[in-house]
């Protein structure tokens, strides 16, 4: 990859990390006056609208045939599914603790990609997949601080991973054929499609709702989604999935600094902890000895950027 492209690429990363964590504080803030399906359904049309004039201003490119199942799985999945199941378990848990079980998602992606997409599969894969794991066990036996532990909220926000994880490795066989742009919009109105089910709910909130309510609506179907997206798909038709995925585990400390500044919320110390083994079982995950560092040098060498 030339400098500049790859200075673009971690450009991108960093907009997308950044907005992406404040997406957490958001539905925290949202989850209780709006219902998880209906602030899924709204943050995707607004994002399907925004991207869909965006796409409608420049030559398109649309999928064939071959390219639905993969691009109805990554919408279904990461758009629908996960949105959902985030919202829900945001209802039940803080903004950080829900950011840090969700970081186990770059782990799935590892796992996934050295099945699916041919990625190297070694054994700190499995070290980093185990004690990425355990990291999300000490989170949900601390909880977030309460006598109990919420295990709907921290099932919820693990399906969210899973989802997260799978959307990633369907999305980037798509994103070497097509722009990231249409298939991010796609994937909206895919996601929206799955959400329909709440358009009752959301024609309440819309008509009782507060206009702070509706802004922060707006604000997560364009920055999260529409820009975050967009920038995120940008870079991962540059970079190997596994590897990007890696990048997030920064998101649970910024949406834990966020959440603090903005809802006076921080998770326990337990889950701080278990946050730890999280960032440490994706670390390892990448983790390459000296020859197999060698050998991915020599690989990337002969392959054109």
């Amino acid at each position: 990859m030339h400098p500049t492209e790859r200075r673009l690429a971690l450009g991108a990363v960093a907009v997308t990390l950044l907005l992406w964590a404040s997406a957490f504080v958001a539905i925290r803030h949202l989850g209780g006056s709006v219902s998880p399906g209906a602030l899924s359904l709204g943050r995707l049309l607004v994002a399907a609208l925004v991207l869909g004039l965006m796409v409608l201003r420049r030559p398109r490119r649309w999928p064939t045939r071959r390219d639905l199942p993969l691009l109805l799985s990554c919408g279904v999945l990461w758009f629908g599914v996960y949105n959902v199941a985030l919202n829900a378990a945001e209802q039940r848990i803080d903004a950080g603790t829900a950011a840090m079980l969700v970081q186990v998602g770059p782990i799935i992606v590892a796992l996934l990609a050295a099945v699916f997409l041919g990625e190297p599969l070694t054994r700190w894969l499995v070290v980093g997949a185990a004690i990425g794991f355990a990291g999300v066990a000490v989170i949900g036996l601390g909880g977030s601080g309460r006598a109990s532990v919420d295990v709907g909220g921290v099932l919820l926000a693990a399906l969210a991973a899973v989802t997260y994880g799978a959307g990633v490795i369907t999305q980037k066989p798509l994103l070497s054929r097509l722009p990231s742009l249409e298939v991010t919009f796609l994937a909206c109105v895919i996601g929206a499609v799955v959400c329909l089910p709440w358009a009752g709910d959301l024609v309440t909130t819309a008509r009782t709702a507060t206009p702070g309510t509706l802004a922060l609506i707006a604000y997560l179907g364009i920055f999260p989604t529409a820009i975050a997206f967009s920038t995120w798909g940008w870079a991962l038709s540059r970079n190997d999935a596994g590897k990007l995925a890696l990048t997030t585990f920064l998101v649970p400390v910024i949406a834990t600094a966020l959440g603090w500044a903005f809802l006076g919320e921080l998770p326990a110390s337990t889950a701080y902890v278990g946050g730890a083994l999280c960032v440490l079982g994706v670390l390892l995950t990448r983790w390459r000895g000296p020859a197999s560092r060698a050998r991915t040098a020599a690989a990337t060498e002969q392959v054109p950027a």
